[in-house]
């Protein structure tokens, strides 16, 4: 690859080349839409650095700054509410400061594509008075990541880098450089500074305090916030991508765009806004930058005329300032898709028992969060990773054993070590009697079907010991701990009705990989039309290769199955036949 070249990068491949150049030595993350490219981009290097898929956020943001405190560049990615996670080892390491450079990689979610809340990172890092440096497009992410390490390690602050799903699944032109070669800073003991007891924190708040004003006042100055003057009438601050929308919708205007979005520039604000007739803050989800401003007593409009939810765009920017609404022409009716799980995936059958037995599901984050819709229609609580363990604890607390079995848990293999691990320890710990099933498809399948501690393989594509999951929970006291095959759906009902009858806890495990894992040939079903009684059971589960013919009689879309055969095993008249053997 040459070094000099310029080539055409994805917003999370342009993060990922950022770090390599920036000298990082360490990276770790847990994967998230729309962060997990990133770490799947910087493997190419790991001739020149390590990265690894941690099982969660915490301990990517630990790996990272352990690294940080022995004195190389470090970094750790995560999406929005992985950030939540880490907030633990994030707010205490804003005290401690860094030796070697370190970065939190944050990606954002406006518009909710992938995710179960809409919060803005800016907001989370000025609680923990951390800085914050947001690109608006491919170019800016890989130099503003090379500019967060120098910044880092100048003013002994961890640094967040905040992308959004627009600018991470986007692509621009990027200019390829040198990896840069950076020494290691040497490791001094120094507990005051690295061991947070409260009368080391004291003091380190205070230090931090004053970092944070040096770092306030050179913003004022740092390239990455730029005025570009033009028609004073419209002044516009903004950062991210919807700077580049205010450049489509307002050329003419003058625009102070900001690279560093925590701590703001105040003098520099002041100064632009003394020079506009009238200023507008146009920034996604959350008035970080507005309610400071206002504060300073500078006057601007803001979410008086820009809303706080989803993705903003051209358009609305065009109608909320010019009042004008740009007709493209009549929208394509599009039929609605909603989501579902994938022709053979084996939460349908899971799902398609649990729903047949009337039994409510406290769900978790996953593939198997579908289970929520039509036509399964079964899961009924999604909090976030790890949480349907607990809640179905708290229910049984609430309301007693018998309340609870008529409900189980439902986890899956990647979130169950993410972090359901604590919440059946403490089932098991606070005598809880509920019925956990772990939906074991032997990969983290919604964001691509990434390895985790579970699968026997590292990121960097090394075999590595693979937790026994099953092992794990008799370590912990769980008695009752079965494995299954999601498709025997005769002895998964038998299982599951004995399971949520007992006074104790229960795990069952559906070990089933996900069907897009192989790479098998697959059986070959068919539906025989004259001797389908038109009951409708195959269709229950709602599998998208089976639609119906217009007599009613059902119809397998070879193009779509992948050869599970629930729909053969829900047929009691024959009419689903298999007519070719696979290889699994």
């Amino acid at each position: 690859m040459s070094e000099t070249k310029k080539v055409i990068m994805l917003g999370n491949e342009a993060i990922a080349r950022g770090a390599y150049e920036a000298g990082v030595k360490v990276s770790a993350a847990y994967p998230g839409t729309p962060s997990t490219e990133i770490s799947e981009y910087l493997v190419q290097y790991k001739d020149d650095l390590y990265c690894e898929w941690s099982p969660n956020e915490k301990v990517a943001t630990e790996v990272a700054i352990g690294a940080s405190i022995i004195g190389t560049r470090a970094m750790c990615c995560m999406k929005h509410v992985g950030f939540n996670v880490a907030a633990d080892p994030a707010y205490s390491m804003s005290y401690i400061g860094v030796n070697g450079g370190l970065v939190i990689v944050v990606a954002d979610d406006p518009g909710l594509y992938s995710s179960q809340n809409e919060q803005d990172t800016r907001m989370v890092a000025r609680a923990a008075q951390l800085p914050v440096l947001e690109p608006s497009d491919s170019s800016e992410a890989k130099e503003f990541m090379k500019m967060a390490f120098d910044l880092s390690e100048r003013f002994d602050r961890p640094f967040v880098f905040r992308t959004t799903t627009r600018l991470a699944h986007s692509q621009g032109l990027v200019e390829l450089g040198e990896r840069k070669a950076v020494e290691d800073k040497p490791y001094e003991k120094d507990i005051r500074k690295t061991v947070m007891m409260p009368g080391n924190a004291k003091l380190r708040h205070i230090e931090i305090e004053k970092r944070n004003q040096e770092l306030a006042e050179a913003a004022n100055t740092l390239p990455i916030n730029r005025v570009e003057m033009n028609d004073t009438k419209i002044g516009v601050i903004t950062s991210g991508i919807p700077y580049q929308y205010v450049k489509e919708v307002l050329p003419e205007a003058s625009v102070l765009k900001l690279g560093m979005v925590n701590p703001l520039p105040r003098k520099l604000i002041e100064d632009f806004a003394s020079k506009v007739e009238t200023l507008y803050i146009i920034e996604e989800l959350d008035p970080v930058i507005e309610e400071q401003v206002k504060s300073w007593g500078v006057k601007t409009i803001g979410k008086e005329i820009f809303t706080v939810q989803g993705e903003y765009s051209a358009n609305m920017i065009r109608t909320a300032i010019l009042g004008e609404d740009l007709k493209i022409g009549t929208p394509a009716q599009v039929p609605v898709r909603p989501p579902i799980l994938c022709p053979g995936c084996p939460h349908r059958s899971v799902y398609h028992v649990l729903s047949k037995l009337k039994l409510h599901v406290a769900g978790d984050i996953g593939c198997y969060t579908l289970g929520a819709v039509a036509p399964l229609s079964v899961v009924d609580t999604t909090v976030c990773m790890g949480s349907s363990i607990s809640s179905l604890h708290g229910m049984e607390k609430a309301k007693g054993k018998e309340y609870i079995k008529n409900w189980v848990a439902a986890i899956g293999d990647s979130t169950f070590l993410h972090t359901g691990v604590n919440s059946l320890m403490n089932m098991v710990y606070n005598h809880g009697t509920g019925t956990v099933m772990i939906l074991d498809n032997s990969t983290t399948g919604m964001t691509g079907h990434q390895d985790h501690a579970a699968t026997g393989k590292t990121l960097q594509g090394d075999p590595t010991y693979a937790i026994d999951i099953p092992a794990l929970c008799r370590a912990m006291g769980v008695k009752n701990v079965i494995e299954v095959n999601a498709f025997d759906l005769e002895t998964l009902e038998k299982v599951v009705k004995e399971e949520v009858a007992k006074d104790e806890v229960s795990v069952i495990i559906t070990k089933t990989p996900c069907v897009l894992l192989s790479k098998a040939k697959k059986p070959l079903y068919i539906a025989h039309a004259d001797k389908c009684k038109k009951c409708g059971m195959c269709m229950k589960p709602g599998c998208p290769a089976m639609t119906k013919r217009p007599d009613e009689t059902i119809y397998i879309d070879d193009t779509m199955c992948t050869g599970c055969g629930l729909c053969e095993k829900l047929c009691k008249f024959g009419a689903i036949e298999l007519v070719k053997e696979g290889d699994r």
